[in-house]
């Protein structure tokens, strides 16, 4: 029997044979887009692969958990101005979600997970999720490897808790992940500090707004990737790999009633 917990990897007849009703499967969200001059377009990917990958090979057969191929081209159109981003739109992306529910709905398995690394999915995920346990009868669930900044999630206190895309943390985990594809020399600090005094209407704020990632600088960097560690990245990789493997122990252990 083998041993790889990639639902990929089965055989058709394992795929009823391994798998059952509290089975969890674990698809990673990526993006394919601009993180500014310094990062790789596929950054969000590489750190949701990453981060789940680590976190199946740990809990997987404590949980019954069982990893998808990751998802890399999803709604990224903040970042449509800038060659080589690949976004799916809102339309294509809900159809998507849909057509991959109704494939998992075919397998014994009933817990969806939605590991996000992109976090202008995360709203548009919300929909998906409770569309998919209408029409499908799935348990679906949303995480990510951090909580966005601009959702609730905390950045470094010099990025005024705005380091929403390209900046300290994102960067730290890409020197920590994949060192290679980083261009220090290329990092700028690019936080809008003229909202930092708003109480309502900034990043993070109770008062949310649309925007694009040109809208605040031409680099398309919202935070300080100058600040970037390999040391911190190696703790947030560490963290999120840690909180992940607590998350799927309780979404294994989730009911309703």
């Amino acid at each position: 029997m083998p041993s790889s917990r990639r639902l990929a990897d089965l055989r058709a007849p394992e795929v009823v044979q391994r798998l059952g009703e509290r089975s969890i499967l674990l698809q990673p969200l990526g993006a394919i887009e601009q993180h500014g001059p310094h990062l790789p377009l596929s950054t969000d990917l590489l750190i949701a692969e990453r981060v789940a990958s680590a976190a199946v090979d740990r809990v997987g057969d404590e949980h019954d958990v069982w990893l998808l191929p990751s998802l890399a081209y999803t709604k990224s159109n903040e970042h449509a101005w800038a060659p080589g981003t690949v976004w799916l739109s809102a339309t294509t992306m809900l159809a998507v979600l849909d057509d991959l529910g109704r494939c998992v709905a075919m397998t014994p398995a009933r817990r969806l997970v939605f590991f996000n690394g992109h976090g202008g999915n995360s709203a548009l995920v919300n929909v998906a999720n409770r569309e998919l346990r209408l029409r499908h009868g799935l348990m679906t669930f949303l995480t990510h490897p951090g909580v966005p900044p601009d959702q609730g999630g905390s950045s470094p206190a010099d990025e005024l808790g705005m380091g929403v895309h390209a900046g300290t943390d994102e960067t730290a985990l890409m020197l920590h992940l994949a060192p290679e594809l980083v261009d220090l020399a290329a990092t700028r600090r690019h936080v809008p500090e003229h909202l930092a005094d708003n109480q309502y209407v900034r990043f993070g704020g109770p008062v949310s707004f649309g925007w694009l990632s040109n809208d605040f600088n031409d680099a398309g960097v919202i935070g300080d990737p100058t600040a970037a560690t390999a040391e911190r990245g190696g703790e947030l990789f560490a963290g999120a790999v840690d909180a992940c493997c607590a998350a799927l122990g309780e979404i294994a252990a989730f009911e309703y009633r």
